[in-house]
């Protein structure tokens, strides 16, 4: 099973995206702000994991997940309220996979993840 962490500072954000990834047969994990989402990724490096942009700290945590051994191959998504081509790039340059757009829902969380839980 694929292992994925959403690192937002919304509680409600975490669980409504927990629960549909959970669905998609992901073992899924929070964290509420990048030092959190730091040591769990250190402790055990997940699969994927979804950054909001508006925290505090979500480039640099991108940007040591890519510093780490393990870090280069996680896919890392980007979450952005709008598309700020500004935002994006910074994204970019941190180390960002891919880009999604907030608020997420089952419809578009199953779009981008669906196939990807049984391709492991």
């Amino acid at each position: 099973m694929q292992r994925f962490m959403i690192t937002d500072a919304s509680d409600v954000v975490r669980k409504v995206g927990k629960r549909i990834l959970s669905e998609l047969d992901f073992l899924v994990s929070e964290a509420a702000d990048a030092r959190e989402a730091l040591a769990r990724c250190q402790a055990e490096m997940p699969d994927y994991l979804i950054v909001d942009a508006g925290m505090e700290g979500a480039l640099d945590l991108i940007a040591s997940i890519r510093a780490t051994p393990d870090g280069k191959e996680v896919k890392i998504y980007y979450c952005v309220i709008e598309a700020d081509l500004r935002k994006l790039m910074a994204g970019k340059r941190a180390g960002a996979t891919d880009f999604l757009l907030k608020p997420f829902d089952r419809k578009i969380l199953t779009a981008v993840f669906g196939n990807r839980a049984i391709a492991a």
